[in-house]
């Protein structure tokens, strides 16, 4: 399980941002989080996703309580969470093909075609660039390249939120069968409760977080 409890973070200097928030996920779930924007629902993925230190609370990942952040965290712990960001064209170097971001964080004997495939891209979209690729192919060559990690556990950002209902749908469908198949647990935070409703297994809003119990 991922779990964090009585959660505290903000930036720098400035107020809190989560305020004793608690959460768990479990292998086999996808569990979803309503919030207006600016709630903080983006500051709870970086503190889940081993990117941004609490202030206080206690986070663990399956029985370790985590230490560090960033690459000061060991690698296998960062291994364990993926993330998928609102944004794939901020989260792809745009130098890069399809098929090189794809690869990105698989091991060096990894098969790009294969993780292509499993997101539903054909073989001739892995040489072009992400300027020459739509929104919705682009968050699933991002989505490719998580899952190339093998990730315990999914983090998902608004990650529909720049794509059409088509391509949308199409990427909620390929997270649900990734956390039922294999295993994985989700988080799906957005605005959007029929996003949410469509997909997760349990929904909360994002004021009952200080609260709940899983």
């Amino acid at each position: 399980m991922l779990s964090a409890t009585d959660l505290v973070a903000g930036y720098r200097r400035g107020p809190d941002v989560l305020n004793g928030v608690s959460l768990t996920l479990e292998p086999g779930r996808v569990i979803g989080v309503q919030g207006p924007s600016g709630c903080g629902k983006s500051t709870l993925i970086r503190v889940l996703a081993l990117l941004h230190r609490p202030r206080a609370g206690r986070l663990s990942l399956d029985g370790e309580t985590v230490r560090h952040v960033r690459y000061a965290a060991p690698a296998e712990q960062r291994r364990r969470v993926g993330v998928l960001f609102q944004h794939p064209r901020a989260a792809a170097d745009p130098r890069h093909t399809l098929g090189r971001i794809i690869a990105a964080h698989a091991p060096p004997d990894a098969d790009a075609d294969r993780l292509a495939d499993l997101v539903g891209l054909t073989p001739d979209l892995l040489g072009r660039k992400p300027h020459e690729v739509s929104d919705g192919q682009l968050q699933r060559a991002c989505l490719a390249r998580t899952l190339g990690a093998d990730p315990r556990y999914l983090l998902c950002d608004e990650m529909t939120a720049m794509l059409d209902a088509s391509s949308a749908a199409t990427l909620l469908q390929l997270i649900g069968t990734q956390v039922k198949e294999n295993q994985r647990a989700a988080l799906m935070v957005s605005h959007d409760p029929a996003l949410l409703d469509a997909v997760c297994d349990e929904t909360l809003q994002w004021d009952e977080l200080s609260f709940a119990k899983h």
